[in-house]
């Protein structure tokens, strides 16, 4: 079993502020130069960029700032969700079979781990190995959705009446849960290194791979069992609260991916010395790994047929979604000829319309209307 307390915290000395140089190491503000030339748009870089950091502007990477936008655009609450159908249909004792349940706790169980592995991750790792402000200033963003997102589960455990410890230890309990948030562990571990600093290929490429390991396999592919099984409830009238939470969190999590990809694409344009053959079979064989960790996933929480789902049906859909992702890279496809069983997850996605939280009908949302998935 993992450990997973992070031991006792130490009091030390605060030390003065600083700029990051970019390079791993840092400056101290009192060391930066009076009269040094204005930042110019061909200084930024993704990562292991010499330029001030503090210089947001002039943009390089436009698609960081839009998806910043994007992201304050759909901002939404967990409490503004009404949980009240849920509630009844969880009290009731016939109200979900025993296998539904299962489902719904297993659910809560890993997201509240997983979106509390990725917002320790960027805070801790990510955050300080990016050199650019508008990058930086996404993950800003990010990490406030999950942090929202661990509010969600919370709220729907404790609307719910759950046993709270029961489901928050599932990632120790459940060997499919604590499996998932093992793989996911170990790359946060390796970049919190305080002796790990970006700038020569070797550590360049732990970078990378911690980044395709976030972006691509826990946010790209783990979450995908739980999302496809938390919106079928809702779209079989159960559990109509939790769904809705589900769909904006998985709305959040797209996006979330969008810019990881784009970030992960965009190191290796500016550093394709990165990308080599040798490295590009160890990704692929991590995401392999990964849809294997997701199936088990699938057959331990749904060992029957429920909600018209079964095992062999997610079994397709990750090797399917597992193809997608590895286009998004640049990487051969893994399962050729895959297929997706379930297209409506799609239209999820595609969703322009939302719900109004107070009234209880479908209008459009500017900040729906405005997001764009590509």
């Amino acid at each position: 079993m993992l450990r997973w307390d992070e031991g006792n915290t130490v009091t030390k000395p605060v030390p003065p502020p600083v700029v990051m140089n970019g390079a791993g190491g840092a400056v101290g503000v009192e060391d930066v130069e009076m009269g040094a030339s204005r930042i110019r748009v061909d200084d930024k870089k993704i990562i292991n960029c010499r330029a001030d950091l503090n210089q947001l502007v002039p943009f390089k990477y436009t698609w960081a700032w839009d998806k910043y936008l994007a992201a304050c655009s759909n901002h939404w609450m967990p409490q503004e969700i009404n949980m009240s159908a849920d509630i009844a249909l969880w009290k009731d004792l016939h109200g979900l079979t025993p296998d539904e349940r299962v489902i719904v706790k297993r659910s809560l169980g890993y997201f509240s781990t997983a979106d509390s592995l990725v917002a320790n991750n960027l805070v801790l790792a990510v955050y300080r190995h990016i050199t650019n402000p508008e990058c930086r200033q996404y993950l800003l963003r990010q990490a406030f959705e999950e942090a929202l997102h661990t509010h969600a589960y919370q709220y729907v455990i404790q609307s719910l009446g759950m046993d709270e410890a029961e489901v928050f230890n599932m990632y120790r309990e459940i060997p499919s849960v604590h499996d998932k948030a093992a793989f996911a562990l170990p790359f946060t571990q390796e970049l919190c290194d305080p002796d790990f600093k970006t700038g020569a290929p070797q550590s360049d490429q732990r970078l990378l791979r911690n980044l395709i390991g976030f972006y691509v396999i826990t946010e790209g592919i783990f979450f995908y069992v739980g999302f496809v099984q938390m919106l079928s409830f809702g779209r079989r009238n159960k559990m109509v609260g939790a769904s809705e939470q589900f769909q904006y969190i998985l709305r959040d999590e797209s996006m979330h991916m969008n810019f990881g990809i784009d970030v992960i694409n965009q190191i290796k344009l500016e550093n394709p010395h990165l990308w080599t053959p040798a490295f590009q079979q160890e990704i692929a064989a991590l995401i392999r790994q990964g849809v294997e960790l997701e199936y088990r996933y699938a057959l331990d929480t749904m060992p029957r047929g429920v909600l018209g789902l079964n095992a062999a049906m997610f079994g397709d859909y990750l090797k399917f979604i597992a193809n997608r992702r590895c286009a998004q890279i640049g990487l051969a496809e893994q399962y050729p000829g895959a297929a997706n069983p379930f297209p409506w997850m799609s239209e999820v996605l595609d969703l322009h319309k939302e719900k109004n939280f107070f009234e209880t009908r479908v209008i459009e949302y500017q900040s729906g209307g405005a997001l764009s998935w590509d």
